[in-house]
């Protein structure tokens, strides 16, 4: 199925008075601040956030996946896909892949279908946390970690290779996730395992073309327990500044520990100017993957707080953003266009915050006022004006109603037959 402008037009009709009154309601309340609601707009369509290719289909629990049909069993189908929730919400103009879930078999036909669906290609992803069909050895006890030469090698190997695909995309950044660990005292050397993790990646680095980056994830539990190699901020922070100007920090929001403060960890970042970029979910307790801000949205806002400032008052280098989410209880597509929804209102809230009077706040100890600041901006509905921006796109004043309306599942299911999941989920 193939989103039109025929398609937009058409869903956005019966929209377009009541949202041209909220939004000149809300426009004239926005420049009485002294803020320039064009430039804002400006800014919120320039703010694109990409899809990665494993969150299309239904993910799932330990216990089991409920798939609703219609997923797209193919690495073009799945550009296909991004390129309707981009058609709609004008917001999502590339993908994400993971090599090797989606190693490109013809690359005229995937660059073709994702120029047909104006998408570009953002970080490549390389896997070690798993065993391939014809792979020779395991990484059961690790991989860019492992004790075992050969075995770090092939690990080294895997990631050489993705760097390649991502080159013939066009990408420009590789983003490394490394589930080394261990569950039990004992079980290997941390000083070790860092300096084995260390070398694979520096040997990595190496590969690099020169306009690319790589962006060290990092995680505290799962899939071990005891102890994981690149258990937090400092310890990825600490390998990409011992990489060189090319290695950054990427912060994934449900890889911290309860209540741990992200927005202080990429004021840090991005102070050394080490913030690689993002990938965006919402956690009640670990590493959830829930839709971006059903659990925590102050949260989200108070991360985009910092960002902003962070913009205007340091060197850090512009972000990667991207989604990464499971979903087993909704349609996948509706989760993403609401996930980008609550990224570009959050970005619009923290763009509004009145930074010359936060200063002076903080300057003056005036506690109370700092607090009033944030929250008048995090209280005000600016859902009209993130419709406006995408609106002014091309898009849909409602991206998720006109889906619905649209019946894009339906035709994806009959296109594709319900019994189509995506490929290895």
């Amino acid at each position: 199925m193939k989103i039109t402008t025929d398609h937009i037009q058409s869903s956005n009709k019966p929209l377009e008075i009541n949202h041209a009154r909220e939004f000149n309601f809300l426009a004239e309340k926005l420049e009485k601040k002294g803020l320039d609601v064009e430039a804002l707009i400006q800014k919120l369509q320039d703010l694109q956030i990409a899809i990665p290719s494993w969150a299309l289909g239904t993910g799932g629990t330990r216990f089991g996946r409920f798939s609703g049909g219609g997923e797209p069993s193919s690495l073009i189908q799945k550009i296909q896909d991004v390129g309707i929730l981009h058609a709609l919400n004008r917001s999502s103009d590339s993908i994400s892949l993971h090599i090797p879930w989606d190693i490109p078999q013809n690359y005229d036909a995937i660059l073709q279908t994702a120029a047909e669906g104006e998408i570009r290609f953002d970080a490549v992803n390389s896997n070690t946390f798993q065993d391939q069909a014809d792979q020779s050895l395991s990484f059961k006890f690790g991989s860019l970690a492992n004790n075992d030469k050969s075995i770090r090698e092939l690990a080294i190997a895997h990631n050489k290779e993705v760097i390649q695909i991502g080159e013939k995309l066009g990408s420009k950044a590789l983003t490394v996730w490394l589930a080394d660990g261990s569950s039990f005292p004992g079980q290997h050397s941390f000083r070790k395992t860092l300096q084995n993790t260390h070398e694979s990646l520096h040997e990595i680095y190496q590969e690099l073309p020169n306009d690319w980056k790589m962006l060290i994830e990092y995680k505290p539990y799962e899939p071990y327990f005891y102890s994981t190699v690149i258990s937090d901020w400092g310890t990825s922070f600490l390998l990409a500044n011992k990489l060189g100007e090319k290695a950054f920090t990427l912060v994934d929001l449900g890889h911290h520990l309860p209540n741990t403060n992200i927005e202080q960890i990429v004021a840090t970042l991005m102070t050394e100017s080490k913030l690689g970029g993002f990938h965006f979910n919402d956690s009640k307790y670990g590493d959830d993957d829930l839709t971006v801000g059903s659990i925590k949205p102050y949260q989200l806002f108070l991360i985009f707080n910092e960002l902003v400032a962070g913009f205007e008052e340091t060197s850090n280098p512009a972000s990667a953003w991207m989604i990464d989410a499971s979903h087993n209880l909704k349609d996948p597509m509706e989760d993403l266009l609401q996930s980008v929804e609550a990224i570009k209102l959050a970005y619009a809230q923290a763009l509004i915050v009145d930074r010359k009077s936060l200063a002076e706040a903080q300057g003056s100890q005036d506690v109370g006022q700092g607090q009033e600041i944030l929250q008048e901006a995090f209280r005000t509905d600016l859902r009209p004006l993130v419709r406006e921006a995408i609106r002014q796109s091309g898009g849909a004043i409602s991206p998720i109603q006109s889906y619905r309306e649209l019946k894009v599942r339906e035709s994806l299911i009959k296109e594709r037959g319900k019994e189509s999941k995506a490929s290895v989920l």
